[in-house]
């Protein structure tokens, strides 16, 4: 019997606003490993990451009738998955900020989180484990717009256009423009290391 071809984008979408369960997931098929990729990219605990996907996920299914199809499928799933890591960064920020004030005036109520010792992308041989996380933790302290940018162009592949989709942003320049920086700033900060990780 043959094998029917993938529903495109717009053919997809058109049976997800039909209660399509079988669309959903195709959807979850198609994009659930980028997810996961580029939540490893911005939040580098392998855990953590996973639930984020699964938020995304649902979310894509909770608001698809908001959704009108202005951007891509592809470049919307995105922009969730990038919206939901930023926001897990800053609720992680403020309760370190809450642990060290505890630990200030010596209560021990809030839960002291640590960061990951290793950077858990796919992408990542074991053997470079040490070095990877050496830069996880500088492009950790980008800008997030530049953070954002930086993963999705050199972790995830995504062309100039559709990372300006993904964020909002009104033209290509203005990722060249995040990326130089980023790169400006991960050279100054790694020095030689830069090198080792990266090449214009």
């Amino acid at each position: 019997m043959p094998v029917s071809p993938p529903l495109s984008d717009e053919d997809l979408l058109a049976a997800l606003r039909a209660g399509s369960a079988g669309a959903f997931e195709q959807v979850v098929q198609r994009y659930g490993a980028r997810v996961l990729n580029t939540c490893l990219g911005l939040v580098p605990h392998r855990p953590d990451a996973e639930d984020l996907t699964q938020e995304v996920f649902v979310e894509v299914y909770t608001q698809l009738a908001g959704f009108r199809g202005e951007a891509k499928l592809s470049t919307w799933v995105y922009r969730i998955a990038v919206n939901k890591c930023l926001e897990w960064q800053r609720y992680r920020k403020r309760q370190k900020r809450f642990a060290f004030l505890t630990s200030l005036f010596g209560t021990d109520d809030g839960e002291l989180l640590h960061d990951p010792p290793d950077y858990e992308h796919p992408g990542v041989l074991a053997e470079r484990q040490e070095q990877a996380t050496i830069l996880r933790q500088a492009v950790a302290r980008l800008p997030e717009r530049q953070q954002v940018a930086f993963t999705l162009f050199h972790l995830e592949g995504l062309p100039h256009q559709e990372i300006a989709d993904a964020l909002g942003l009104g033209s290509v320049g203005a990722v060249e423009s995040l990326l130089h920086r980023a790169r400006a700033t991960l050279r100054q900060r790694l020095g030689a290391y830069y090198r080792e990780f990266l090449a214009d």
